[in-house]
């Protein structure tokens, strides 16, 4: 087994950087993002990224932080509010979008993960997200529809946030924490995972592994995470 651990996110990222990359990163919001692999692209001085994530953080947290740092010049996402700097760089034409549908982009990275060059869904025919694409009418049991194609994704580099790690790479994600994360650490050419717990080999229940060891290159324990909450909505407490 090659030693896929490494000790710190810097140096699970040597050797793999370069400017106009792509990298997939996951999370949902602020759930689940690779806090410390994201301080160490912006660490690293790496630009003109284009980023294939679900959203792209928030003011200087998360993808936010290498917004504030220009490092990202291309974004292909599903959510794009909570984020004034990405609103001024996108009006101003600093920032390209590439926008997706939010199941759209799940299965366009899962199907590039799979090796499926394109697919064709019925998920935004007729509005802007259609133009440009292939169109074609298949018949169904309502009767003719159209379908438009949506390519599967790929990147250089996936980074992924995990709770639970073995010496192997099998991952464990932990409750909502997991949504991007396993399709996009199977669509990078390399991928990187930084987890919360090291465990020992033989003690992760093989049918509760999320993601098999085979799609991890490398990987590493994190530490100092925030774990913050976009917005935080609360009532007040009833009077006893």
């Amino acid at each position: 087994m090659a030693n896929k651990l490494f000790p710190d996110a810097r140096s699970a990222l040597d050797g793999l950087l370069f400017d106009g990359m792509s990298i997939m990163s996951g999370g949902f919001g602020l759930c689940g993002i690779p806090e410390n692999l994201i301080a160490a692209l912006r660490d690293s001085g790496v630009t003109g990224l284009t980023f294939i994530s679900n959203n792209a953080g928030v003011d200087g947290f998360g993808l936010g932080q290498l917004l504030t740092t220009r490092q990202i010049a291309r974004m292909i996402s599903s959510y794009v509010g909570e984020n004034k700097e990405f609103e001024r760089q996108y009006l101003s034409g600093e920032l390209q979008l590439e926008f997706n549908p939010q199941g759209t982009l799940a299965e366009r990275i899962r199907a590039g993960g799979a090796g499926i060059p394109g697919f064709y869904t019925r998920t935004g025919v007729g509005t802007l997200v259609a133009e440009g694409k292939e169109h074609k009418d298949f018949a169904t049991a309502s009767g003719t529809e159209t379908y438009i194609m949506e390519t599967g994704l790929v990147a250089d580099l996936s980074i992924v946030k995990a709770w639970k790690a073995d010496p192997y790479g099998n991952l464990v994600y932990r409750k909502t924490a997991r949504n991007f994360n396993p399709v996009m650490a199977t669509a990078g050419k390399v991928t990187v995972v930084e987890v919360e717990e090291l465990v020992e080999a033989g003690s992760l229940d093989p049918d509760h592994i999320h993601t098999p060891g085979i799609y991890v290159q490398r990987m590493f324990v994190g530490k100092d995470y925030e774990k913050r909450i976009e917005q935080r909505t609360v009532r007040e407490r009833e009077q006893a």
